[in-house]
C-alpha cells in the first residue's frame, strides 16, 4: 500500500528556515511542527499545509509526496 510522506524538513533546509521563524509566520506550536517534520502527523490539517506553503513559498506537492510501494499488491481470491 502507498503512503504519504512530509518532506517539510527537507524543504525548510533547502530554504534555510527555522523551524522557529515557521513557527512564529504561521502560529503554530513547536510540537505540531516537529510532528510534521518527522512524519508523525496522521491527520493533514490542510490550512495548516495552507499556511505554510504561503510563508515557505512551495506547493503542496513540494511537502506532500506519495510513495509507492515496490512490491506489488496481492490479489485478493474470489470465492
Amino acid at each position: 500500500m502507498s503512503r504519504i510522506k512530509i518532506e517539510l524538513e527537507k524543504v525548510l533546509k533547502e530554504r534555510k528556515i527555522s523551524k522557529n521563524q515557521l513557527c512564529y509566520a504561521c502560529k503554530l506550536q513547536h510540537t505540531q511542527l516537529n510532528n510534521y517534520c518527522k512524519n508523525k502527523v496522521v491527520r493533514v490539517d490542510l490550512a495548516t499545509i495552507a499556511k505554510i506553503c504561503d510563508y515557505v513559498g512551495c506547493s503542496i506537492a513540494d511537502i506532500l509526496v506519495l510513495e509507492k510501494d515496490e512490491e506489488p499488491e496481492k490479489e485478493i481470491a474470489e470465492e
